[in-house]
């Protein structure tokens, strides 16, 4: 855990940054039993867990790993990988005087009163521990508390946009969206919900 963050890297490079007490930011070490293609299920799991660990706020999932109230944004997530061992590193907006950067919205503004930063960690790793290797029951979890299913959104890749609808998520956790003239899977990408 850290107290405060002047460094933190996003997805893409961008900058995620933390005044000292506004958050909790944890990285976590897992070494799951699954094969690379199937790895990235360990990010959804700190995912569902983050949720879990504020569900007092409504928070709901954006595909494919931010945490959301409303459409702000209240944590994000993001994992790297190597020989086996994956590092999830989280960072729930929690206790925040203004607001967060980038349209973003932290607990304490939702609920009204400061929150406890080691009862959030407690109630993240409770059920971190609760869905880790339980990963055939994780993409199910996942299309409840998603918010991107079903909204129209704009898919940004590196060479292409395109909007369309959000159908489903699948076992991959991949996001299959109704383009109008045939079902486009995205494996990553910017997502954007459109009004």
């Amino acid at each position: 855990m850290a107290d405060h963050q002047t460094a933190g890297r996003g997805r893409l490079g961008r900058t995620w940054e933390a005044p000292a007490g506004a958050s909790l930011l944890a990285s976590i070490l897992l070494r799951p039993d699954l094969p690379p293609e199937r790895r990235h299920l360990v990010t959804t799991v700190v995912a569902l867990a983050g949720v879990a660990a504020v569900a007092e706020t409504g928070a709901a999932l954006k595909w494919p790993n931010d945490l959301l109230v409303g459409d702000r944004k209240v944590a994000g997530v993001l994992a790297e990988a190597d020989a086996g061992a994956v590092v999830v590193g989280i960072g729930i907006n929690l206790n925040w005087e203004g607001d967060p950067p980038a349209n973003g919205i932290a607990v304490n503004q939702v609920l009204g009163r400061p929150v406890d930063r080691d009862a959030v960690l407690d109630e993240l790793l409770e059920g971190l521990a609760a869905r880790y290797g339980h990963w055939d029951a994780v993409a199910a979890e996942y299309r409840e508390r998603c918010a991107t299913l079903h909204r129209n959104v704009r898919v940004e890749l590196t060479d292409e946009t395109f909007t369309g609808v959000a159908a489903d998520v699948n076992d991959d956790g991949h996001l299959l969206v109704d383009v109008g003239t045939c079902i486009r899977t995205v494996a990553a990408a910017d997502v954007i919900h459109l009004r």
